[in-house]
């Protein structure tokens, strides 16, 4: 069976942390047609041009931080939430059981700030509004539902598409100790996408129980 990765705001060149067999992305400067293998998409206003239950996995390395929180509404009498649109358009496109690897900088690293296009600043507590059991953001409309595969610290370097978790005791020591002394300013989500065999989003259900 083929499998698909999608990789969101991947400039000229999609990542493909998982070794799919046939790659895709998403940004400004894609395809308008529909047809070529990045295609074009403002992600802060517009959907993810793919179908539902497309892909074995997403990604996001260092582009969720650009996508808004809150924009007002065309008609200027609402507003509305770009960044938890964008979480459900991921989990849309995810397969079941599919993953989003996403690299993010994050507070209280200073990379998270210095960047004047950084709009969306997280925290290392931000993926529980989107991840069972609390999945808060449901409040303001996420319809989605991911599992926690890990939330980890990370040191990024730009030649590696996929940052492996730290194996055995002395891995996660020298982890900790980069962690401690500031030296890691992004945070890893690695999550699964729990969803009906259909792919269909049930709008304002309750939150699903752990």
């Amino acid at each position: 069976m083929t499998t698909r990765h999608l990789d969101l705001g991947c400039g000229p060149v999609p990542r493909n942390p998982y070794g799919r067999d046939e790659l895709y992305g998403v940004d400004l400067s894609g395809s308008s047609d529909g047809t070529g293998f990045i295609r074009r998409a403002n992600l802060a206003t517009q959907p993810i041009p793919f179908d539902d239950d497309h892909f074995e996995s997403v990604s996001a390395y260092d582009f969720f931080e650009h996508v808004p929180r809150v924009l007002g509404t065309a008609d200027g009498q609402g507003t509305r939430f770009p960044f938890i649109e964008l979480m459900n358009e991921t989990w849309r496109v995810l397969k079941p059981g599919g993953l989003l690897y996403a690299i993010t900088p994050v507070y209280p690293g200073k990379g998270a700030f210095l960047d004047p296009t950084h709009v969306n600043i997280m925290t290392e507590g931000t993926h529980t509004y989107f991840t069972r059991p609390q999945r808060t953001a449901a409040m303001y409309g996420f319809r989605g539902d991911f599992t926690v595969r890990r939330v980890q610290w990370a040191r990024p370097d730009g030649r590696q598409a996929y940052i492996p978790a730290p194996q055995g005791l002395l891995e996660k020591l020298r982890l900790a100790h980069r962690v401690r002394r500031g030296a890691c300013g992004h945070l890893i989500w690695e999550f699964e996408a729990h969803k009906p065999a259909t792919g269909a989003a049930v709008p304002g259900a309750a939150p699903p129980k752990a």
